[in-house]
């Protein structure tokens, strides 16, 4: 008997991301009440190379669980805004790195605090123990598709 008290296709929506795309439109918008011209995608590049600089665009495609394809869009538009650069690896010739520019580290403290501000009204009514058990649930639903083999 399948784990699933509710309605199949509830349950898909809201884990397929009814909820993520709420926060992601909201996040966009106070974006652009802020006249910046980055997309959510394009931020979680950047929220990456914030934690790391200049690593491979495909460390960048395992972390944000985006494809070859997206990944190179998104680091194209992100070079047109003179956001990051691509540079050669010291070590491999074959790979860019890709790195922030001092453009994308000014925004770095502006964007994050939109995205907690975003957060805060995300969870508001929520208590600490509802949103560990909402991590811990969304958690093993990933681990438990990952780790199936194709």
């Amino acid at each position: 008997m399948p784990n699933n008290h509710f309605k199949s296709e509830e349950l898909y929506s809201v884990i397929n991301g009814i909820a993520s795309t709420a926060i992601a439109r909201r996040l966009q918008k106070h974006f652009r009440q802020a006249s910046l011209e980055i997309t959510i995608e394009q931020w979680s590049i950047l929220y990456h190379l914030w934690q790391e600089d200049c690593i491979s665009q495909q460390d960048l495609c395992k972390r944000t669980y985006r494809d070859k394809p997206s990944m190179t869009r998104l680091v194209d538009n992100l070079e047109k805004q003179k956001l990051v650069k691509r540079m050669a690896s010291k070590d491999d010739r074959r790979k860019n790195l890709i790195c922030l520019t001092q453009a994308a580290k000014d925004l770095q403290h502006l964007t994050v605090d939109m995205a907690n501000q975003t957060m805060d009204e995300a969870l508001t009514g929520l208590s600490k123990i509802e949103i560990e058990t909402a991590k811990k649930v969304l958690y093993q639903v990933y681990e438990n598709l990952r780790s199936k083999k194709d």
